[in-house]
């Protein structure tokens, strides 16, 4: 039954009021509740456009399914951002109904996340890097890249980083990982604290945050984690190194699989993964590209 539950229009007035008190009131860290602020407009343009109703959630959940310049991970993004507020508005009374239940997510298989940057375009980068003349800004390109190549640190463990985390003369620093409340002791390779060493001389960074946004209306406050990626992606792109900025994991987990030979074990200590179904996954892909010769030597003499 397709009965209409609220004006589009008046949806919008009460969702614009009431943003920030339902995202605001969420367990969730700084950095997930202004990715849910973000995405939640996706939503709200919608349901101005098509009015709401029993189905608008699974009709805007095919709606995203259509759309092929997102992700399968962009799009559940968007779509727990709207299940989170429709919720909510359903449990403070503003929606009679809760018209997210039995709408699911979009099905995702980590086998098929983008491919993670190689050995060459790492060593083109650092080499682009280390042609840059000593400035504030690239100093603190430097310090990211580092703690994105040599720790393997995801975004949002970057931008939780604060100056009393960092220990750089025992060379280690505590890191609050995801979904986790404890920080987790880590080993800094000696070039990430040689970055970290300039990136704190040449900015003056003494307290807080370890990075800080310079823009007007953010200014000394800590920066995001879109913010470290056009960072990041901006120098990618200079070098036509089309890959995301999560692509430097994927290096860093690959990268030590192949050094460790495949112990799991001995790698989960340096990407703290909780467990070692993606480490089989990066794994996995590593075998599977050494055994390509033996595949295409298969069907040797086939050609057409």
């Amino acid at each position: 039954m397709d009965t209409k539950l609220a004006q589009p229009q008046a949806l919008e007035a009460t969702a614009q009021d009431n943003i920030n008190r339902i995202f605001d009131a969420l367990d969730v860290s700084d950095t997930t509740r202004d990715d849910y602020k973000y995405r939640i407009g996706s939503f709200l343009d919608y349901s101005k456009a098509h009015g709401i109703n029993n189905n608008s959630f699974l009709e805007y959940k095919r709606s995203l399914a259509e759309r092929t310049d997102y992700s399968v991970s962009t799009k559940n993004k968007y779509l727990a951002s709207a299940k989170i507020f429709l919720k909510e508005l359903n449990r403070q009374g503003m929606l009679p109904t809760d018209i997210t239940q039995n709408v699911k997510s979009f099905s995702q298989d980590k086998k098929h996340k983008k491919d993670g940057l190689d050995t060459e375009e790492i060593n083109r980068l650092c080499e682009f890097i280390g042609q840059l003349p000593v400035s504030q800004e690239n100093t603190r390109l430097r310090a990211i890249v580092a703690l994105l190549t040599l720790q393997g640190l995801r975004q949002v463990e970057i931008v939780r980083l604060d100056i009393k985390d960092i220990d750089l003369i025992s060379k280690k620093a505590f890191v609050q990982g995801k979904g986790r409340d404890d920080k987790e002791l880590i080993d800094l390779h000696p070039e990430t604290v040689k970055a970290l060493q300039s990136y704190l001389k040449s900015n003056k960074v003494a307290d807080g945050s370890l990075f800080q946004s310079r823009s007007n209306n953010h200014k000394n406050k800590r920066m995001t984690t879109r913010a470290i990626r056009e960072i990041v992606k901006q120098a990618l792109n200079q070098l036509g190194i089309e890959k995301t900025v999560h692509g430097f994991r994927h290096y860093f987990a690959t990268t030590l699989i192949k050094t460790y030979k495949g112990d799991l074990l001995e790698v989960a200590q340096y990407t703290r993964h909780k467990g070692l179904e993606m480490l089989q996954v990066y794994n996995d892909s590593i075998k599977k590209q050494e055994d390509l010769p033996r595949y295409y030597n298969a069907f040797k003499g086939v050609s057409f």
